[in-house]
């Protein structure tokens, strides 16, 4: 674990000048590639100069070690910014995805003293110090109460949530000054709302918070787990919670069929009950958030931090888009998009088509007549495809809904773990059951 570990910088001074040797290295390797490219006759642009291998790699291991937000708009940005972003860049991000370190052991008791005293050990027969996980804002934890009940601690790393703010500036910054991200496109709105995003992911009460309220809503559903929260052990920073065994959601890959159906027409069923009933997204679909347990045959929730309340306008906007794409009306659709919010500037109508012939693909398995089978479609490639085309035509990008991204990136994630289990699901069959559930 030691060459897996690295000391959270806490203070906003030593977390800035993080950034700022970041800077002045990117800088001098700009410099540098910049003279010898120009002495080969070449006239790199600031981005060939700033994108580098060498950059590359000290961007994402400064990020990876500030974690925190630093980090997390990379996630974001990767995962919701799509084709805004340069292929190199994207790639930087995805490796914060799955490079996150953990805190030294002195950091983490020094912690646990700071929240639950000296005696923090007291309530516990049994606590693991190396985490089996850690990710942007946290590590988890396994221990053991008293009274045998298995528990996974998640514990935030330090200073995190007073750096969000000031590390989401320094990040926008960079991403400025480097030009990486097209002038007109809304970064200022798309980090605000991360600010806010974060700020709730930092607040641990507010996600215990959000799983009750989930707890709430699948009360009677027999198909999922929502692990319960011990309150008395919990603060804004701990949140320690029930350890439910089960076994990683991508690993039925080689599952029966009927199993792999199963499984994804049920998750596939609560997106549609989190958009239409419960106006109520959890809006990360990494594959970690899901487990399954093989012989209860339910399905774990973890990780309700990014859990967003939606309006009943955007809700009712998506549905009226779904229908008209389950019809084949576009007219219909842009109406709903202009609804949801995606036509608020001036955009060319041509470019209004082209978002629009995106959506009615997407919506492919909703028109289709019977089980899709996600596992055999190039859906995914050709939406990326087209995406790719509109970015290219860097005068008409727009930012989208803040909350529409969120939206995507839940709809796009049941997509991809749809095909990473080859399932076959009859998406209009559960879409109906929802709407006639919703106008019962």
């Amino acid at each position: 674990m030691k060459n897996n570990e690295a000391k959270v910088p806490t203070s906003r001074l030593s977390r800035l000048s993080k950034m700022g040797g970041l800077a002045s290295r990117l800088a001098g390797n700009v410099l540098f590639e910049g003279a010898k490219q120009f002495s080969q006759g070449k006239s790199p642009s600031m981005q060939q100069l700033m994108m580098t291998p060498t950059n590359i790699g000290h961007v994402a291991d400064k990020l990876s070690q500030l974690r925190g937000a630093a980090m997390k708009v990379g996630q974001m940005l990767s995962m919701d910014a799509g084709d805004l972003v340069p292929p190199e860049l994207a790639d930087i991000f995805a490796k914060l995805r799955s490079d996150a370190k953990a805190m030294p052991h002195k950091q983490l008791t020094h912690l646990l003293v700071e929240h639950w005293g000296p005696d923090w050990l007291a309530p516990f027969a049994q606590f693991e110090l190396r985490p089996f996980a850690a990710a942007s804002i946290g590590q988890v934890h396994l221990a053991y109460l008293e009274t045998g009940e298995k528990l996974a601690i998640k514990i935030q790393y330090p200073g995190i949530r007073d750096s969000i703010d000031s590390d989401i500036d320094n990040v926008a910054t960079l991403l400025k000054v480097s030009r990486l991200i097209p002038a007109n496109v809304k970064l200022d709105t798309l980090l605000a709302e991360a600010k806010a995003q974060l700020h709730n992911e930092a607040d641990y009460h507010f996600e215990a918070q959000q799983i009750a309220l989930y707890q709430q809503q699948l009360a009677d559903d027999p198909s999922f787990i929502v692990p319960k929260v011990y309150k008395q052990l919990s603060n804004d920073s701990i949140l320690c919670m029930q350890f439910v065994e089960g076994v990683a959601i991508e690993s039925l890959a080689q599952s029966p069929q009927e199993v792999r159906d199963q499984i994804a027409t049920t998750l596939m069923a609560l997106c549609f009950k989190e958009l239409f009933e419960f106006k109520l997204v959890q809006s990360d679909p990494n594959f970690a958030n899901f487990q399954y347990q093989k012989d209860t045959q339910k399905i774990v929730l973890f990780d309700f931090g990014a859990t967003r309340a939606i309006s009943d306008t955007l809700s009712d906007g998506y549905l009226e888009l779904m229908l008209g794409a389950a019809d084949g009306d576009k007219t219909k659709m842009t109406a709903a998009a202009k609804q949801i919010g995606f036509f608020q500037d001036q955009i060319d109508p041509a470019q209004q088509q082209l978002i629009i012939d995106i959506f009615y693909q997407a919506c492919e398995p909703l028109r289709f007549d019977g089980d899709y089978d996600f596992g055999a479609s190039d859906l995914a490639k050709r939406i990326t495809q087209a995406g790719k085309v509109m970015s290219t035509q860097q005068n008409e990008w727009h930012t989208p809904p803040t909350d529409a991204i969120f939206i995507h990136r839940k709809l796009a994630g049941m997509y991809l773990l749809a095909a990473k289990l080859k399932a076959n699901i009859n998406i209009r069959t559960l879409f109906n059951q929802v709407i006639n559930s919703k106008n019962k």
